[in-house]
């Protein structure tokens, strides 16, 4: 039985898309920039939200000023409202409290920034008790560079062996890789199953609680 498992937050954990894609349209608004459906945003995200802003700008705008004063704009706005619409994805809650009473140690490696996960995590999970929750922060690569899924390992005290990773992106399943732990992708966030597929997730599943299979005794699930 795996140990600890890591989890993504954006599209894995929490369908956080409408709170993050309306903050980057407050921002493009504000700057006098078009803004875009929320339902593109699933293709914007996925590297941190500087790489998000520079995205959603024109390819003409994209010069590090004009991205830092964006991204500001959205800071500000997202600080106040990333709980506005952002929810957990069905039966994730449950597979949280089974993992909990399980004895599983559980932790979460994000490329949003520090302080907006700290947040959120601690709004939508108070009851559980993560032995890291780690954001983007300065001086650490986001993923898929692997930096923040060590760290994770150097808190939790586990083995690679023993861990699992769980994601919704070909940039998770690239960091598990890099890590050179097991990777889970999930197919309720953002991106599609054939990126899963093409980014080699060891474990596709379709439902929340089907992870405590592969926790449990490594069962594949298609």
């Amino acid at each position: 039985m795996k140990k600890l498992v890591i989890f993504d937050l954006d599209g894995t954990l929490l369908n956080t898309i409408e709170d993050l894609g309306t903050a980057a349209n407050y921002a493009l608004e504000r700057n006098g920039y078009a803004t875009h459906s929320l339902a593109s945003y699933p293709y914007f995200v996925g590297n941190g939200v500087r790489r998000l802003m520079t995205r959603v700008l024109p390819e003409d705008a994209r010069d590090s000023q004009t991205v830092d004063r964006v991204l500001k704009d959205f800071m500000d706005y997202y600080d106040e409202h990333n709980t506005d619409f952002t929810k957990p994805y069905n039966g994730m809650p449950e597979l949280l409290q089974d993992l909990r009473d399980m004895g599983v140690a559980m932790a979460v490696a994000s490329n949003k920034y520090q302080k907006a996960v700290t947040k959120i995590i601690a709004h939508f999970f108070p009851e559980i008790q993560f032995v890291a929750v780690e954001g983007q922060q300065d001086g650490r690569n986001v993923k898929p560079d692997p930096s923040v899924i060590f760290a994770i390992l150097a808190q939790a005290r586990v083995l690679k062996a023993d861990t699992l990773y769980v994601g919704d992106s070909g940039v998770d399943m690239e960091a598990a890789r890099r890590a050179g732990i097991d990777s889970v992708g999930v197919t309720w966030g953002f991106r599609s199953e054939k990126e899963l597929v093409e980014y080699r997730a060891d474990v596709i599943v379709h439902n929340p609680l089907d992870i405590l299979n592969v926790v449990d005794n490594g069962i594949t699930i298609s």
